[in-house]
């Protein structure tokens, strides 16, 4: 698949997500249930806690067995999955063991694992989900906001924030900045050969890493990218843009929204600045205003990279939606 038929296809998916509305991930939405104080315990959930690993650009033995473990168990292989996980010692196998054999000891041992591994953020996001189907639904919006706020420059805090905010569209909003990521041998190798490219003082080589570390859902990470891309060249209508979406947080979409919006002043024909306010405001729910963005960037730069995914999204939203 070519860079630019990739850019596509996660820009199709994204919109059908993002149209949905409401992400399927509506576990915290029962009536009152956010509410309960903590330690308020109801009725225990039924099946598996969800197992949400992340190995990033990880490529090893383990990282392939554990993700098939992991597809094993979400079929409702237990059996199968829990000797796949088995056979590792790591925090992630001892999650998904513990995950395979629920309910037993399952809360116990993600306690233990968060208890001498604290600043694991895979323990600490999979103790929110233990805590959850065990009915402790109040406890367990606590643990996934600390996952989100305390670390946050992990995949597990751009799943946290799922499940708390699922009015919102799913995962972080999509980045197009028109640069090509450079082949590699492995993702791994790719993403060495990018850090070492941005640490020169070059706007497009911190524009592809911080890319990257976005679809990593290194969050914070990709801002700084970003800020110093940005901070390099403040005519750049891509960098500034990209600098203004990175602030992008459910908790907080405010901070990213009272930096793009001014930049359809700064650069008022600039398709770049309209297709991501365009996102921002689709994630957030408001379909209609997002389609008068979509349209503006098409108008602006027909033969844009911008425009194309523009067009993409409008492909895909209803005619007229929530404004």
């Amino acid at each position: 698949m070519t860079g630019r038929a990739r850019v596509l296809a996660i820009v199709a998916a994204a919109a059908a997500l993002a149209v949905a509305g409401t992400v399927t991930i509506t576990w915290l939405q029962t009536r009152g249930e956010t509410t309960e104080r903590a330690g308020a315990v109801t009725k225990p959930r039924a099946g598996v806690p969800p197992l949400t690993l992340d190995f990033g650009v990880r490529s090893d033995p383990e990282a392939i067995a554990l993700s098939r473990g992991e597809t094993l168990l979400r079929k409702g292989k237990r059996e199968p999955a829990l000797a796949v996980f088995e056979r590792y010692h790591s925090v992630d196998a001892q999650i998904g063991a513990a995950f395979a054999r629920w309910p037993v000891n399952g809360l116990d041992t993600l306690k233990r694992l968060v208890a001498t591994h604290p600043r694991n953020a895979s323990a600490q996001l999979h103790l929110g989900w233990a805590l959850l189907w065990t009915g402790r639904a109040a406890d367990a919006a606590k643990q996934f906001l600390r996952v989100a706020t305390s670390f946050a420059d992990t995949p597990e805090a751009v799943t946290a924030e799922d499940v708390l905010y699922p009015k919102f569209a799913p995962n972080l909003p999509t980045l197009v900045l028109g640069v090509g990521l450079p082949s590699a041998p492995t993702a791994a190798a790719q993403l060495q050969m990018l850090e070492l490219d941005a640490r020169n003082a070059d706007v497009a080589a911190k524009l592809r890493y911080g890319l990257a570390l976005w679809a990593l859902r290194r969050r914070v990470s990709a801002e700084r990218q970003f800020e110093a891309a940005a901070a390099l060249d403040p005519r750049d209508a891509v960098a500034q843009t990209a600098a203004a979406v990175a602030l992008f947080t459910k908790r907080d979409p405010v901070r990213a929204f009272s930096r793009l919006g001014p930049l359809t002043a700064v650069f008022p024909h600039a398709a770049v600045v309209r297709l991501h306010l365009g996102t921002l405001l689709l994630w957030t729910g408001r379909i209609q205003k997002a389609g008068d963005q979509f349209r503006l960037a098409v108008g602006d730069e027909p033969r844009s990279p911008y425009a194309t995914a523009a067009r993409q999204f409008l492909s895909i939203i209803p005619a007229t939606g929530t404004k």
